[in-house]
């Protein structure tokens, strides 16, 4: 599902509606069976945010429009902001993911 979901995401902008719904319900999928079946230590909202980029792979210009600016998105990333709410929400849309990873 991993492979099917990261090819998925490889396609960017070129998703049909179709393969955008595909990717919510594999991201949920995912999501609930690792956390049925994986215990994982609680890790900060930045490292989550470093650990999605690079499963990505991501770079700080790629996130920029989340977080308004090329400032504060490394200062985000380099831990001098913490991420707010609101980009929180912004963030769990990007990645398909719950909001509860970035707050």
């Amino acid at each position: 599902m991993i492979k099917v979901f990261d090819k998925l995401m490889d396609k960017g902008e070129s998703r049909t509606p179709e393969e955008r719904e595909l990717m919510k319900l594999l991201g949920h999928l995912i999501h609930t069976f690792e956390q049925k079946h994986y215990k994982m230590e609680k890790v900060t909202p930045r490292v989550a945010l470093i650990e999605m980029m690079k499963m990505n792979h991501l770079k700080q210009a790629d996130i920029v429009h989340i977080f308004g600016s090329r400032g504060v998105t490394s200062e985000v990333i380099s831990g001098k902001r913490e991420i707010s709410k609101a980009n929180a929400k912004k963030l769990a849309k990007f990645f398909n993911t719950s909001t509860d990873l970035f707050l």
